[in-house]
């Protein structure tokens, strides 16, 4: 039976830059189909390749942030290696650039230069605060971002200084936003007859823009959401509680039936038929004692006892889960979360499935992140390079 096509097939990406916001845009896009060349300094490549914990020198986050890439090294100082980058844009559908803003002018790369060479180019533009404004010239990381966007402010307890994330969630939130802006953009050129444009992403506007209700709170009412810990303010009972055994749940009970349904499986009835508590505002004024009702129900009862008496309930709750609880975990089994790949050397190993699930024309991984420069000679090759022309390069110091 023949495979069908991925929904991206048949588009050339061209990623340039490094480490996260960017290639994890390209990824997304290599995994849906599209043809994704990785273009990397010879020198070293992407110093992701050695982020974090390496297998035998390189980065098992590489294998998995690189994956259905292909790996082209180019000398961007050198005339010849951007004369093959130009020939690369001159055909693509999209680049994708996460350089702050002015490097690509510099080399002669600019908007008004590619829009010119291909005017059906979509140009993905990832930096820390945008391609205008007093701050675009400024150096942005993900972490600069998430404090200037407002999830430091908020992210932590009250009585303590802000804390992070574990990941570096505002790369990744800016570059599913520069996934977004690039269909949106296609679409735009393939369905209403439109020119290539540009998709300007700001890391501090990625995260500021899933703040929810910050903006219009503080100008109403002039309230300034502060750190509230595990719970949610304003949005009763949602929080983190430890087990009799010391493990963790999050239980989010603030639907109202759901709530009534939670009381009643605590032997609650008292609280689960208080008129005054049948919606959430009536809820978040007594939050102080239902977290006390919650706190020692849960502290007087194994997880797994916890977990079952709610899942009865049709309570939602979860565990707080560690890498190993995915591995063992049914439902991360059945969804395919969990792919089997083999590193270089054939050593089997787990990477993240494929998100979101397509029914018709599903995602899927190739092949892991590829050696430096892997597919220079294929990619030149299929530009009309002949082997003598890739040799010259070669001596050169252009790839």
């Amino acid at each position: 039976m023949q495979l069908p096509s991925k929904p991206l097939a048949g588009l050339k990406v061209i990623e340039l830059g490094s480490l996260i916001a960017g290639p994890f845009a390209a990824r997304i896009c290599a995994e849906f189909g599209a043809e994704v060349i990785k273009v990397e300094s010879p020198d070293g490549g992407d110093p992701l390749r050695k982020w974090r914990k390496l297998y035998e020198g390189t980065s098992l986050w590489w294998f998995v942030q690189a994956r259905n890439k292909q790996s082209i090294t180019l000398n961007l100082k050198h005339p010849q290696g951007l004369e093959v980058l130009k020939k690369l844009l001159g055909e693509a559908d999209i680049l994708i650039e996460n350089f702050r803003p002015g490097v690509l002018e510099k080399l002669g790369l600019g908007w008004e230069v590619l829009h010119a060479l291909n005017p059906k180019l979509v140009m993905v533009r990832l930096s820390g605060f945008g391609q205008s404004g007093p701050m675009k010239d400024q150096p942005g990381f993900g972490a600069v971002g998430e404090a200037m966007g407002g999830l430091r402010y908020i992210t932590g307890f009250e009585d303590r200084p802000p804390v992070r994330t574990g990941i570096s969630i505002g790369d990744s939130i800016a570059a599913l936003w520069g996934v977004i802006g690039a269909l949106m953009a296609l679409r735009h050129r393939e369905v209403n007859g439109g020119q290539g444009q540009v998709v300007d992403v700001a890391l501090y506007e990625a995260i500021f823009a899933m703040m929810e209700s910050m903006v219009p709170e503080f100008d109403v009412f002039g309230f300034i959401r502060e750190r509230s810990g595990n719970i949610m303010p304003g949005i009763t009972p949602s929080s983190i509680h430890t087990s009799s055994d010391g493990k963790h749940i999050q239980i989010g009970a603030n639907g109202d039936a759901i709530f009534k349904r939670f009381m009643q499986a605590l032997d609650r009835h008292d609280l689960a038929d208080d008129p005054s508590l049948a919606s959430n505002d009536g809820r978040d004024a007594r939050r102080d004692e239902l977290y006390g009702v919650i706190d020692r129900w849960v502290g007087s009862l194994p997880l797994d006892q916890v977990l079952e008496t709610l899942n009865q309930a049709e309570v939602p709750a979860s565990r707080i889960f560690s890498a190993e609880d995915m591995f063992n975990d049914p439902q991360y089994l059945a969804r395919e979360m969990l792919l089997s790949a083999k590193l270089p050397d054939g050593k089997p190993f787990k990477m993240p499935g494929i998100v979101p699930k397509l029914s018709d024309t599903p995602g899927g991984v190739e092949w892991t992140g590829p050696q430096l420069g892997e597919h220079t000679e294929q990619i030149l090759a299929a530009l009309g390079y002949k082997h003598e022309a890739v040799a010259e390069l070669r001596r050169n110091g252009a790839i």
